[in-house]
């Protein structure tokens, strides 16, 4: 990976493990750029809707009955949908914000979370993909404190957006989201700790780039 060139770091996260928390300081320590609600803002923008109306529709699949619904609508005159609720597409948004990624990606060093962005970069010549867990009980403790919910209604959220992120990925790579084999990188956040994770990527990055420099003086 050469940090002279653009570059970007993709991370898969479980609800939780510190991804964004991981991603930002990341961003910040480089000097490049954090991809996370630009890229939201631009997909609604391209898809001539409201930022809100896809944020509850990233990385899930929408349930049997908004298809329902759309698909019906539309041989159906006489169904009326009220028009905030007409969005689009898991497929069309899954293409819109892999265009988006690869657009940032091309033009700027940056971090990208989520959105399958360890496949739809998969052909990037320098890019570093990380996929963070922990524990459940680091997890809900984690998210009791960020969102102030109790001990059940942090497990319940866990539990939901493992599920959904699974079927997320699956849906779109046909991998599992969870194989460690497709990332460069799989770290515990909740046994290493958030920031020692942040010192570790970091290192990694200039041993990684040091090796590829040397490899590179070899063949001259």
């Amino acid at each position: 990976m050469k940090l002279n060139s653009p570059f970007v770091i993709t991370i898969n996260r479980q609800l939780g493990s510190g991804g964004a928390y991981v991603g930002q300081q990341l961003a910040q320590k480089l000097g490049i750029f954090y991809a996370d609600r630009e890229i939201i803002d631009q997909a609604a923008k391209k898809l001539s809707v409201l930022v809100e109306d896809l944020q509850s529709h990233e990385e899930r699949i929408g349930s049997f009955w908004q298809k329902y619904m759309r698909s019906y609508a539309a041989g159906s005159p006489e169904v009326y949908l009220p028009p905030q609720i007409i969005i689009p597409t898991d497929h069309e948004l899954f293409i819109t914000e892999s265009d988006i990624i690869k657009r940032i990606a091309m033009e700027n060093s940056a971090v990208i979370i989520g959105r399958c962005g360890c496949h739809v970069l998969r052909d990037h010549p320098n890019r570093l993909s990380l996929y963070l867990h922990s524990e459940r009980a680091f997890r809900i403790e984690r998210i009791k404190n960020i969102y102030n919910v109790t001990e059940d209604e942090a497990a319940k959220m866990i539990t939901r957006s493992d599920k959904e992120r699974a079927q997320y990925f699956k849906t779109f790579t046909g991998k599992e989201w969870t194989d460690v084999r497709q990332y460069d990188l799989a770290i515990d956040t909740g046994k290493m700790g958030l920031d020692n994770a942040i010192d570790f990527i970091i290192k990694y990055l200039d041993i990684y780039s040091s090796i590829i420099s040397e490899t590179k003086e070899k063949e001259k």
